[in-house]
C-alpha cells in the first residue's frame, strides 16, 4: 500500500491474487470520507449518511416511536434512528446476520417469506411511524432483470408499509436510476400526501441508486373495484 499526492490520497498496490477491480474496490473505501467519518462516528457503515441526509432533508425521523428497518445488516440505518429518537423501538429483518443493537429487534430472514411480515409485526409491538428500506436484490448483471427485481421489494415493502404503518407515517425506500416507475409512483401518492425522489450526497455518484421518500400515510385505502 502507497500513499501518494499532497491531499493524502492512499494508493492500493495489486498484490498478487488479488483482482484489478478489488484493488480499486479497497482504494476507493480507504479514500473514502463517509467511510473514515463512519469510523471515527462509530457507525457500522458510511451507508448511515445516506439516511441522516435524507433526514435533514425531510424530518421523518422527528418524533418516531416505532420504525421499520428492512434489510438492516450491517445496521447503520438503525444506528440512526436510534441516536437521533433514543425512545423508538425498532423491528429489522436481514437474510444476513447483523449484530446485535440496543432498542433494536433483530430477524435473520427473508422479508420475502410468508411469516416475514406477522413476525415483524409481533417483534414490533405496534403500529409504525416509519417503515425503511435499503433493500436491493442480488445482482446478475443484467440491468433490467435487476432493476426488476430491485423495484419488486420496493413494491413489497409498500405493501407491507401499508399495513403496519400509522395515519401520517412515512416510507423510505431504495430505489434504482430513474427512480420509482410510474405505475409505482401513483400507487405510493395513493398511499401518501407527498412522495419525493431524492439522491443523498453520501449516494456515489457512479450508483444508480435513488430514495423515494413517500410521507404523510393517508390510512388504509381500499381497493378500487373497477382494478
Amino acid at each position: 500500500m502507497s500513499r501518494g499526492g499532497s491531499g493524502g490520497h492512499t494508493r492500493v498496490k495489486t498484490a498478487r491474487g488479488r483482482k484489478v477491480g478489488s484493488t480499486r474496490w479497497l482504494e476507493r473505501q480507504l479514500n473514502d470520507p463517509y467511510v473514515r467519518r463512519a469510523r471515527a462516528e462509530g457507525y457500522r457503515s458510511r451507508a448511515a449518511y445516506k439516511l441522516l441526509e435524507l433526514d435533514e432533508r425531510f424530518g421523518f425521523l422527528k418524533g418516531v416511536r416505532h420504525v421499520v428497518d428492512l434489510g438492516i445488516a450491517p445496521g447503520g440505518w438503525s444506528q440512526v434512528v436510534r441516536r437521533r429518537a433514543p425512545a423508538a423501538i425498532v423491528a429489522g429483518i436481514d437474510l444476513l446476520p447483523t449484530d446485535p443493537l440496543d432498542g433494536v429487534a433483530i430477524l435473520q430472514l427473508d422479508f420475502m417469506a410468508d411469516d416475514a411480515p406477522a413476525k415483524l409485526r409481533e417483534a414490533l409491538g405496534a403500529a409504525a411511524d416509519l417503515v425503511l428500506s435499503d433493500m436491493a436484490a442480488n445482482t446478475v448483471g443484467h440491468p433490467q432483470t435487476d432493476h426488476l427485481r430491485t423495484m419488486g421489494l420496493v413494491e413489497a415493502g409498500l405493501e407491507f408499509a401499508t399495513e403496519v404503518l400509522r395515519p401520517g407515517g412515512a416510507y423510505v425506500a431504495k430505489v434504482l436510476a430513474g427512480g420509482a416507475d410510474n405505475d409505482l409512483v401513483a400507487e405510493l401518492k395513493r398511499h401518501f400526501t407527498t412522495v419525493k425522489h431524492a439522491k443523498p450526497p453520501a449516494s456515489r455518484k457512479e450508483s444508480s441508486e435513488w430514495y423515494v421518500v413517500a410521507q404523510g400515510f393517508k390510512g388504509r385505502v381500499e381497493a378500487d373495484p373497477s382494478g
